[in-house]
């Protein structure tokens, strides 16, 4: 468990970094990815059928920023990948015409990873995505994000993410997608990394 103590004004509880029994507390996580990504009733219901489901794969993790009181305001979740699982049957042509099909292979995949509004920017994110990827034995890990310049995307890269694959269409998405890779572990600080394998 990882705790961050309180963030002055702005978040004025401790916040706790921890294993989540996501199938439990979907409905919250839910909340929070609707919160800070913006969804509708009808996506939160898709999701939560997805979310649900993902969590009886083989590997996958999840887990989640509590304040003291018990309320989730943030989470992570992942798997092993396997191309067989409908996003790597999205995203592997345009890996494959970047070069970077490998990547599909051995990865360990962040499905989703949000944080409500209040508490973004105070390191709650990094220390989810950092601690769930250290628990992996795959070399690397792989993710999409929309593809724009973003908080999100700037932290991917502070992390060590690089882009694999860019303007990646999910069917019903309104905008594109990128792929990003990094070889495990992420890192702590800003510091060049390797160039893309």
């Amino acid at each position: 468990m990882l705790r961050f103590p309180g963030f002055g004004s702005r978040t004025p509880h401790d916040v706790t970094i921890g294993p989540l029994d996501l199938a439990a507390r979907v409905d919250e996580a839910l909340a929070v990815q609707a919160e800070a990504f913006g969804l509708s009733q009808d996506e939160i219901g898709v999701r939560r059928q997805i979310v649900l489901r993902h969590m009886g794969y083989p590997g996958a993790r999840a887990l989640g920023a509590t304040l003291t009181d018990g309320r989730l305001v943030g989470f992570v979740y992942g798997m092993p990948n396997d191309r067989l699982h409908w996003w790597s049957t999205v995203v592997q042509p345009y890996l494959r015409r970047a070069g970077h099909d490998h990547w599909l292979d051995d990865s360990f995949v962040i499905t989703e990873l949000h944080v409500h509004t209040r508490y973004q920017n105070q390191g709650v994110g990094r220390s989810l995505i950092t601690t769930v990827t250290d628990a992996v034995t795959q070399p690397r890990s792989i993710l999409s994000a929309i593809d724009v310049e973003s908080p999100a995307r700037a932290l991917y890269r502070a992390l060590g993410y690089q882009d694999l694959a860019r303007r990646v269409h999910f069917p019903s998405a309104p905008k594109p997608y990128a792929v990003m890779g990094a070889d495990l572990p992420l890192r702590r600080r800003e510091e060049p990394g390797p160039p893309v394998r």
